[in-house]
């Protein structure tokens, strides 16, 4: 059946590809378009289907959603395509259902780890980072696959149990000090791979958001209210409240899912905003409710730059656009200006390395024709002969780049073509 997937995909490509001039451009949309589909997927012996993410043999809950986004469009027109994204979605259901604390999972219950650590992780788990963005990426996928075609087959009644055990996993860690089953450690040299205080992270008051132990990137957060998380968090939960009331005629759910996201959203609010003295009221990257905050933005997705992306406020709001000029600017630690490339990083890379992932947000909540053209030919110019989208490359020599096969940020990169350029 993935063969099948795949020459559908491939129709689709060569068509939106007349969209585009001929030459690098659109080679590369044709080639990126189709990575998902071409390296990643691949069907199991019990009749799933398993989305690594690309040269990681594991599949991320957050990275397998994002791999699929870009086929949406044609979800609508093709039946086969609907089955895709629907099969993908069963299997993140799956694994939700199994683990809710887990960010990646094995094929099979095969013990294979990306380390050892003390987190309670199973044979499924490849790794059990806790990570509130992983969660919320299967449940806007889910709502996006209804808006998007009209069916609802996919929205049953696994996917409802697995919403149900998130909302109250989530509700669960607003009181991570007391509440909290999770614990995370690893024997590393390296702060960012596991949590201090035995496990349980850095001290955290309650502030109605939820409690996350590691970042996008797959890092420990410095304060345990990682705003882009949370702020993910209350869009899936109004995406939830409204399956649940239209789809599973579930009213109790629907009433917990929309408070808590009420109460998150206004724990952001309150907690997550700080007044700076150069770019007005902007949002922090990280809070505990006990006055720490961290002023930063990561390439990773959600990120505070991807705000409008998913959903989180219009890209006009002040607020975002305060926080825009902020992390796109030296103010940001990990803002990088070069010969070859100007934008995010991440501490999960190398410094002086730019994430193209944080060049394509930038341009998929940008209305600027001017930007948008300056950062598709950025890209279009560095991708080191490859033909695909890297990690990071450093921001002064396309040659030095992580992850030469990272489905994701190609995924993306085809996503913001049909966006903003094939208009």
């Amino acid at each position: 059946m993935v063969e099948r997937y795949r020459t559908i995909l491939a129709a689709e490509a060569a068509e939106l590809k007349k969209r585009l001039p001929e030459g690098k451009l659109a080679d590369m949309f044709e080639q990126c378009y189709l990575n998902t589909i071409d390296t990643t997927v691949k069907e199991l012996e019990d009749g799933s289907l398993f989305v690594i993410t690309g040269d990681i043999e594991a599949m991320w809950l957050r990275d397998s959603a994002a791999q699929v986004h870009h086929y949406l469009p044609a979800a609508a027109r093709y039946e086969e395509i609907y089955d895709l994204i629907r099969r993908v979605l069963q299997k993140q259901v799956c694994y939700i259902n199994k683990d809710p604390y887990a960010n990646a999972f094995n094929a099979a219950a095969n013990g294979r780890h990306y380390a050892p650590d003390r987190s309670g992780q199973t044979d499924w788990t490849w790794e059990r980072k806790y990570e509130v963005d992983s969660l919320c990426f299967p449940i806007s996928l889910a709502f996006e696959l209804w808006k998007t075609t009209g069916r609802t087959e996919h929205l049953d009644h696994a996917l409802k149990s697995a919403c149900e055990t998130v909302t109250e996993q989530w509700a669960a860690e607003q009181n991570h000090e007391e509440e909290s089953p999770y614990r995370f450690e690893r024997e590393t040299d390296k702060e960012t791979e596991t949590l201090s205080r035995s496990g349980l992270g850095s001290p955290a008051a309650y502030t109605g958001m939820t409690w996350s132990g590691f970042r996008p990137s797959d890092d420990a957060c410095t304060y345990g209210y990682l705003i882009p998380s949370n702020m993910y968090a209350a869009v899936a939960l109004k995406q939830m409240s409204e399956m649940a009331e239209s789809v599973w005629q579930d009213r109790g759910l629907a009433d917990r899912a929309a408070i808590l996201g009420g109460e998150i959203r206004e724990g952001i609010e309150r907690y997550g905003i700080t007044d700076h003295g150069k770019y007005g009221r902007v949002y922090v990257y990280e809070a505990d409710g006990l006055g720490n905050t961290l002023l930063m933005d990561d390439a990773g997705i959600p990120g505070l730059l991807s705000m409008p992306y998913f959903g989180y406020c219009d890209a006009s709001d002040p607020v975002y656009q305060n926080t825009r000029r902020l992390v796109l600017s030296s103010d940001n630690p990990y803002f990088y200006e070069g010969t070859r490339l100007t934008g995010i990083g991440s501490p999960h890379t190398k410094p002086g390395h730019v994430w193209p992932m944080s060049l394509i947000i930038q341009a998929l909540t940008s209305d600027d024709d001017a930007e948008i053209e300056r950062l598709v030919r950025m890209l279009v110019e560095n991708d080191a002969g490859t033909g695909y989208i890297h990690e990071s490359i450093h921001k002064d020599d396309e040659r030095i780049y992580t992850r030469p096969w990272f489905a994701w940020v190609n995924s993306l990169f085809s996503e913001m073509l049909m966006k903003k350029i094939m208009r």
